[in-house]
């Protein structure tokens, strides 16, 4: 297999990938180059300070107090002045609504524990800890038993 990367500011940017047959790794970069905005941040603000917050670098996405916030790898809070749902559409595709208020990085969830109530609650590799609904965590058995 063969690649090749070139970068031209003045080009127009395209994707080709040329391959024998379908298969997982070109399900992957479809999925990729289709969930790609253009962006790969988005701005947080904590205290006085406006920070960058990459997507790879964020936890999850969460409503705490009536307001936005986002929880990076270190446990920080950041407050996002972008409505959830509006995120929704410009995050990539491994971020997965795991309850009504809450989008979750999938590669930062340690693992999912079941909660004395009965309930199952996803563990971040922050320590941060989100309860995932009955609907979402269908769901998100239905994705992984596809693989």
């Amino acid at each position: 297999m063969k690649y090749k990367l070139i970068i031209d500011k003045n080009a127009e940017e395209e994707i080709i990938a040329i391959v024998h047959e379908p298969s997982s790794l070109t399900q992957q970069i479809e999925n990729l180059v289709c969930s790609f905005s253009g962006v790969d941040f988005i701005i947080g603000l904590r205290d006085d300070e406006k920070r960058r917050l990459a997507f790879q670098e964020i936890e999850c996405i969460t409503i705490l107090d009536r307001k936005v916030v986002a929880i990076d790898t270190y446990g920080n809070q950041y407050r996002i002045q972008d409505r959830l749902r509006d995120l929704a559409e410009v995050l990539p595709s491994y971020f997965i609504r795991i309850n009504k208020s809450t989008l979750a990085n999938e590669h930062r969830i340690l693992r999912f524990d079941t909660a004395f109530s009965g309930g199952v609650d996803a563990i971040f590799q922050c320590g941060y800890r989100e309860y995932v609904s009955r609907r979402c965590f269908a769901e998100i058995r239905r994705r992984y038993e596809g693989i």
